[in-house]
């Protein structure tokens, strides 16, 4: 497979797939006061912007397409 392919493949999946997975983030949270610690620990599943996974998607698409008609 020609690497301008691969990495267009690769671009791809990779768009898509953040159309759909979360990404987790944990977050903590407290207060420390000499020997007490008290805390929180939060849990967010943010997805990444439409507007990135379709750069990958056109990104990708547009390497897939430049790698088939490049002649190696």
């Amino acid at each position: 497979m020609k690497p301008l392919m691969l990495v267009g493949l690769i671009l791809l999946i990779l768009g898509i797939a953040s159309l759909f997975v979360p990404i987790p983030h944990n977050e903590n949270q407290g207060i420390k006061a000499g020997d007490v610690n008290i805390g929180i620990q939060t849990r967010h599943s943010e997805r990444v912007s439409p507007i990135i996974s379709a750069v990958l998607i056109l990104g990708g698409a547009g390497l897939m397409m430049a790698g088939r008609g490049r002649s190696a």
